[in-house]
């Protein structure tokens, strides 16, 4: 199954764990529309021509949503009782951290799970690299070149608001690729005196336009550019990414990273390991408790922030 926000790679994920199921000579279904189609029964068998051509397809063929139903004890014996009366062995959940949280629900009560981490946002510890997370930071470092065709053309400040409502991994990552001159980020608090120092100085050494990146949780884009007006007076634009950062062909890496880690998933399922979740690291693909990982919080590199701020000078 594939929960909460949909993240490019999913489907690359699904594919990989399908046919390393029927590989292994195991029999795989898929469950639509997330635990929400858990509790519901939604649930269909998956053949090899069932993940043909969506490797390179965006988004997640099984659907996804949320389930208030399934935060619930009620509805978490509801689905359990679904996955017995389907003879399903193991559950694959491909997601956040809400898809985590679920599946230690599912794990508690006793089924064998692994998790898949798939969130554009990156956020999930225990793993260096979510599905997803590339090709979202591709998606806004071609936004920001973009708009600095733009904004060098006008001669004008341009304000980028990208997602991140509790981290600030995508607009860390892409600032800096896209020579961002200010990152603002929930981490750090915000510091309006310094992104119009900033400003200022580039004017002053005859830089006519500026590119600033703001995760969502960090502060809202029209506010960034009204202080910005108000303060020391500077024509700025304000470009709002939105969704689309969730959207479009997965990268080459986020196809590959999502084949190993879908492949792993079955592996360790079948060889009785369960309440598991797949993880890459820089000696290759990791597994780790959900509980553990569920503990840890993934914090941004403090080294990377200030790179950011000298490269920008």
């Amino acid at each position: 199954m594939t929960s909460g926000g949909d993240a490019p790679g999913m489907n690359a994920a699904i594919r990989a764990v399908v046919r390393r199921g029927i590989y292994g000579g195991h029999e795989v279904f898929g469950i639509r529309r997330g635990f929400n189609g858990l509790i519901s029964g939604d649930i269909q068998q998956m053949h090899l021509g069932s993940v043909a051509d969506i490797i390179h397809r965006g988004g997640t063929i099984l659907h996804t949503a949320r389930s208030e139903r399934f935060k619930t004890p009620e509805g978490q014996k509801e689905a359990v009782e679904v996955i017995r009366k389907n003879g399903l062995d193991a559950v694959v959940v491909i997601g956040g951290d809400g898809s985590l949280r679920g599946a230690k629900a599912l794990a508690d009560r006793g089924v064998p799970v692994a998790c898949i981490p798939a969130s554009i946002d990156n956020d999930i510890a225990c793993t260096s690299l979510s599905i997803g997370f590339d090709t979202a930071v591709n998606t806004i470092v071609e936004a920001i070149d973009k708009v600095r065709d733009t904004a060098t053309s006008h001669e004008r400040t341009f304000v980028l608001e990208v997602m991140g409502r509790e981290r600030g991994f995508l607009a860390l990552t892409a600032g800096i690729a896209g020579g961002a001159e200010s990152i603002l980020i929930p981490e750090i608090p915000v510091n309006m005196e310094d992104v119009c120092k900033r400003l200022l100085r580039g004017h002053q050494r005859g830089k006519t336009h500026s590119v600033i990146i703001v995760a969502e949780g960090a502060a809202n884009g029209f506010y960034i550019a009204e202080e910005i007006r108000r303060r020391i007076g500077f024509e700025t634009r304000v470009t709002v990414l939105g969704h689309i950062q969730r959207g479009g062909t997965p990268t080459a890496l986020d196809r590959t990273l999502a084949s190993r880690m879908g492949a792993k998933a079955v592996e360790l399922l079948a060889s009785g390991e369960g309440g598991v979740m797949v993880g890459t690291t820089e000696s290759g693909l990791m597994w780790w408790d959900i509980d553990y990982v569920l503990e840890q919080k993934k914090d941004i590199d403090p080294a990377d922030y200030q790179l950011a701020g000298i490269l920008a000078i």
